[in-house]
């Protein structure tokens, strides 16, 4: 099952994707589950009644907001694949950050390059987004922890990263952080370590990886991040990204107002936005 967030009009909702529309949900299933995040926590999801007075609405005219507009947390990792810092071999333990719910943009929206940075960068990344609620889960465990998956961009100021031994102020700008198309569930992706990385640049593919390259797996991540902090229904961990192609590693790498950038994981879809300045 393929589920998107979106405003239509004015309206925020949620539906079931189903070929090139989205189903929306019955008036008694949004009364008591009125956001994708809350019918996640109900547990939900499987049984998504739909509404039967109202036919789908095209996915072209949606405007399609982050999968999850308003995730308690947003737990990110660092250099978590052999060919992105991995190249000494595996740490003790996943390097943590967070990023602000309030830096999301959904699918089609422009992420702003912030007028503070010279040095912003693309980082395509597998989102894990968790469907049940826990504390110290255990690794063998932790994959029935998860909703499904989508597609995130942790775009970075590389300059702002710098400014400290965290990475945080360089992650946090507004309109900076693209998550979607779809939350995706884990019947249509068994296995999240087999999936291909591919990020682009106006069709220039400037990163190339695949998740079993991952240092620290879905699993594993899920099992270290709930030792330190319970995980919710509807928290987002943005798994690490890939190394980068000769052409991504090259001195222009850095993004510029205009540009197109795509992330696409197999199995699951591509995000895409256009560059923009961000005002003052």
């Amino acid at each position: 099952m393929r589920f998107a967030s979106f405003l239509h009009g004015n309206v925020q909702g949620y539906g079931r994707v189903e070929g090139d529309g989205v189903v929306l949900p019955s008036p008694a299933f949004a009364s008591a589950c009125p956001t994708l995040k809350a019918a996640i926590a109900a547990g939900a999801l499987d049984r998504f009644e739909a509404d039967p007075d109202k036919a789908p609405l095209p996915i072209a005219d949606l405007t399609f907001a982050p999968v999850i507009p308003d995730p308690g947390k947003i737990i990110c990792i660092g250099q978590n694949y052999r060919d992105h810092g991995g190249e000494d071999g595996r740490p003790p333990h996943p390097p943590v950050f967070i990023r602000f719910a309030d830096t999301q943009v959904g699918h089609g929206a422009p992420i702003l390059i912030p007028t503070e940075t010279g040095e912003f960068e693309l980082e395509g990344e597998l989102a894990i987004v968790v469907g049940r609620a826990g504390r110290a889960i255990p690794e063998s465990e932790a994959l029935a922890h998860v909703a499904g998956y989508s597609v995130y961009n942790d775009a970075s100021a590389r300059d702002w990263q710098r400014h400290s031994n965290q990475l945080t102020a360089g992650k946090n700008f507004p309109g900076t952080g693209a998550f979607g198309p779809y939350l995706v569930g884990t019947d249509e992706v068994p296995d999240p370590q087999r999936l291909e990385i591919a990020s682009r640049v106006d069709g220039v593919v400037h990163q190339k990886g695949t998740t079993a390259d991952m240092l620290f797996s879905v699993a594993e991540l899920i099992a270290y991040v709930s030792r330190f902090t319970p995980l919710a229904p509807g928290d987002v961990i943005a798994s690490g990204t890939p190394g980068r192609t000769e052409v991504g590693a090259s001195p222009d790498r850095h993004l510029k107002p205009g540009n197109l950038v795509e992330i696409e994981i197999s199995g699951i879809g591509t995000l895409a936005n256009l560059l923009a300045a961000a005002e003052g």
